[in-house]
């Protein structure tokens, strides 16, 4: 009774709040569970590929490896001009893969695959005059015979990855096709069907070095409720009404330009191994042109709903066994969005991983790093950057929320609203993830300033029945005060930029869980009821 009611203390919290009863829940460690996938764990993102030269951004990458087990990363840029994959000398072009091979043999030295993202123009491809992204210049525009180029470029780049990695290691491999080709002007200054025919010609050129290699698109951005994308090119006119109405979560959200994609594909007899998507809740799915919807979020459950009707449109389509993968993903679209520094993104990543589990074959957060400058370095060492670790190897929330999905097992033998109780198939280990999106907040996901620290507190009561006595469990809480590097940052005075010693003191507090350590009773019941704090995730894990 003494641990159990030490156990108890480090779930109170300090406020007067109201906490949502429930029942005891008895589970039998020992009944058949449900095998499931850890999608969470199969890929994050970065930013481009330059900047995977970097000391800080590989070692921030082996972290991400070895502590979340992602297997694969995507990023922008493969072909930019930075990483010089077309030089001259003496007047001709040659393909120089230098670079990439550098930053390739890295990953794959760190246990980590690439999840090929085929772009952006090399200059010597792309029109003369053509648009650019971001401040170094990705350029987006094709010039008219930038399809044939690209087509020799893709196929010559695929054969030198199978010539030095192997066919059985490049097998392993996914090659999708650009990034957001639907935001006209940004990632694609060209047309819908000018980007099927970039399509058509890079699954030629993957296909013509291997049949099996995987090819897919068409990476496309945020689900919409309305026609903006139905056409050639964007036109945000027909959203206008989007932002009159009262409850934007009663709309019917789907997928961009995914349908004519597929359609297309069979009309071209081309392969599709995979379809990728981004699925963001956030305003920024309205128009960030002219900002018309800021501030207007989906609700929580809107990633179980969009992905639903993916699933369904590709089992209707002529490729039902494509598999999915979403290949951006966080809270919003905004590098500049302070929820990605804070404790709510946490409990926001274990509640929508949960939900999902059997519909993607992967769900990949944007980013595992600060080390990111899509709108160049920023002012501050917090500034709402994707990264689940900071710019300086601080790690925040997201970053704990996936350490600790990585710890669950494989086989599913629990779940409801808040709870969620796996076992090892092989050793019969258990583990639990148990996390608190307060019930008021789930017609919104987390985004901007607000902190959203309050909120109604949940009872955590179950019991877990058949286990040995003695059988020793860890429980870790990731809290407002636990784990919860910003806030610390905020105490000490936001220090901007802060002294190696205090990076110290901030590494030393951001992995620092509240952590306890409780015994199976002599009946072989392990029993938990206690309050969770709002926003907390925690993990119980059986560690002999």
């Amino acid at each position: 009774m003494k641990v159990l009611k030490k156990l108890a203390y480090l779930f109170v919290f300090t406020c007067a709040i109201t906490v949502n009863a429930q029942k005891n829940i008895e589970i039998d460690v020992n009944k058949q569970g449900e095998v499931f996938e850890h999608y969470w764990s199969k890929m994050v993102g970065a930013g481009r590929a330059n900047e995977g030269l970097r000391a800080g951004w590989l070692e921030q990458l082996q972290q991400v490896q070895e502590n979340c087990g992602f297997e694969y990363v995507r990023f922008h840029g493969l072909f930019h001009d930075d990483m010089f994959p077309i030089v001259e000398e003496r007047g001709k072009l040659h393909y120089n893969w230098q670079y990439i091979d550098d930053l390739f043999d890295r990953m794959l030295d760190l246990k980590v695959k690439p999840f090929v993202e085929l772009a952006f123009f090399p200059s010597s491809m792309a029109a003369e005059d053509s648009k650019t992204v971001f401040w170094w210049k990705a350029k987006v525009t094709p010039a008219e015979d930038s399809f044939e180029k690209w087509h020799d470029l893709v196929k010559a780049f695929t054969q030198h990855c199978v010539d030095r990695y192997g066919i059985e290691e490049v097998l392993t491999w996914y090659f999708e096709v650009w990034n957001e080709p639907n935001l006209y002007p940004f990632f694609w200054h060209g047309t819908k069907s000018q980007y099927f025919e970039l399509y058509k010609q890079s699954a030629i050129a993957v296909k013509s070095v291997d049949k099996r290699l995987k090819v897919g698109g068409p990476s496309t951005s945020n689900f919409v409720p309305d026609a903006r994308f139905d056409g050639e090119i964007i036109n945000n006119e027909v959203s206008e009404a989007v932002f009159k109405v009262d409850d934007i979560n009663k709309l019917d959200w789907h997928g961009v330009w995914i349908e004519d994609f597929l359609k297309y594909c069979k009309k071209e007899k081309l392969p599709v191994d995979f379809i990728t998507t981004h699925p963001y809740p956030t305003d920024y799915a309205f128009n960030p042109e002219t900002g018309k919807g800021r501030g207007l979020t989906r609700f929580v459950k809107s990633l179980k709903i969009d992905l639903e009707w993916l699933n369904k449109t590709i089992k209707e389509s002529a490729f039902p066994n494509a598999e999915v993968h979403l290949t951006e993903w966080n809270t919003s679209p905004s590098s500049r969005d302070a929820m990605h520094d804070r404790l709510p993104s946490a409990a926001y990543i274990v509640r929508s991983n949960l939900d999902c589990i059997g519909l993607t074959n992967s769900l990949s957060f944007w980013t595992f790093t600060d080390i990111f400058e899509e709108k160049g370095g920023a002012s501050s060492i917090f500034h709402g950057g994707f990264g689940m670790i900071n710019f300086q190897g601080l790690v925040k929330p997201s970053y704990h929320a996936y350490r600790m999905l990585h710890q669950l097992e494989d086989e599913k033998i629990y779940k409801d609203d808040y709870l969620f109780v796996s076992k090892n198939s092989k050793t019969g280990k258990v583990a639990a993830l148990a996390y608190n999106y307060p019930a008021e907040y789930e017609n919104s996901v987390p985004s901007g300033t607000n902190k959203r620290e309050e909120g109604t507190s949940k009872k955590l009561n179950f019991t877990l029945e058949g286990l040995k006595e003695g059988t020793m469990f860890k429980i870790e809480i990731l809290d407002k005060d636990h784990g919860n590097i910003h806030n610390f940052w905020e105490s000490m005075g936001k220090p901007e930029p802060p002294t190696r010693e205090e990076i110290k003191i901030m590494k030393a507090y951001a992995n620092t869980m509240k952590t306890e350590y409780v015994k199976v009773d002599k009946k072989g019941v392990l029993t938990i009821n206690h309050e969770i704090t709002p926003w907390s995730v925690v993990l119980i894990k059986q560690i002999n």
